[in-house]
């Protein structure tokens, strides 16, 4: 089963009310969000994070704020914390960078969710390239029993 199959069956299975865009190729965050209907702010990265050899967590960031990696480190409570290379995201995700989400992952990782998404509408990768889908964070968050913490800075 394809990325883009695995994450929009895990999707359906959740329950949560959403909408898949497919659009094609696009060459930054605001493109992506025009081709979505949202704001760039609305668009949900989802990085894979590495806090120890084969620990890994997912962290969820909004478009237009980046990853603190003081706040992140408090939170997690270690003194190092670091991005996977692109291969080890893959094997642990079953996804490629720029397609991730937790939603049909190979591995069911902990999840920390920015609390600037709480309330929000928000638009996540799907699984494959060019595939999002648009749904309510608060159902996200509930569903993936993710943390909510200021995990962020703005961009």
């Amino acid at each position: 089963m394809d990325g883009g199959t695995r994450a929009a069956k895990a999707l359906t299975d959740s329950g949560i009310e959403h909408t898949i865009t497919r659009h094609g190729k696009v060459g930054s965050l605001e493109e992506a969000a025009a081709a979505r209907g949202v704001e760039p702010a609305d668009i949900i990265k989802t990085l894979v994070v590495r806090r120890g050899e084969d620990d890994h967590l997912f962290v969820l960031v909004p478009g237009d704020r980046a990853i603190s990696w003081p706040k992140l480190r408090t939170l997690l409570g270690v003194n190092r914390i670091s991005l996977p290379d692109k291969d080890v995201a893959r094997e642990v995700t079953g996804y490629e960078r720029g397609t991730i989400t937790p939603f049909g992952s190979l591995t069911t990782l902990p999840v920390i969710a920015d609390e600037t998404m709480v309330g929000r509408t928000v638009s996540i990768g799907a699984g494959a390239h060019g595939v999002a889908a648009t749904l309510d964070a608060d159902a996200a968050i509930a569903h993936l029993g993710a943390q909510v913490a200021d995990v962020t800075d703005p961009a």
